[in-house]
């Protein structure tokens, strides 16, 4: 059974950064695509960041594009979430979660069929 723990959360201050991680065990395919996305208390799971493809296509939302940077480890079976320049607006749960096929719209989280526990970011001064 294909297992996915996030870690690397944490308090941090505005623009400040953290790097989360997203490891992945059992059977996964370097094809497959990892997406990172966030929830904060009644509101709707929104996709962060997404990397697929053997040669690792990477789509990022609109509030992350220019601070965030998705990467990806296929030795270990990790993907990372570094981020950069943190605002308050990111506080929140971060998810990542697999797919098996190559998804070209990867920021849609009803296409995964894995999910972590997630991992809490908090930016606060």
């Amino acid at each position: 059974q294909l297992q996915l723990v996030e870690s690397g959360g944490g308090l941090v201050q505005p623009g400040g950064s953290l790097r989360l991680s997203c490891a992945a065990s059992g059977v996964t395919h370097d094809y497959d695509t990892i997406g990172w996305f966030r929830q904060v208390p009644g509101k709707e799971r929104e996709g962060v960041s997404c990397i697929r493809g053997t040669a690792g296509i990477t789509t990022y939302a609109a509030s992350a594009k220019g601070r965030f940077t998705i990467s990806r480890d296929n030795d270990k079976k990790t993907v990372y979430l570094q981020m950069n320049n943190l605002e308050l607006e990111d506080t929140a749960v971060y998810f990542c979660a697999l797919a098996s096929p190559y998804l070209t719209s990867c920021l849609r989280m009803d296409l995964y069929d894995y999910w972590g526990q997630g991992t809490q970011v908090t930016v606060s001064s």
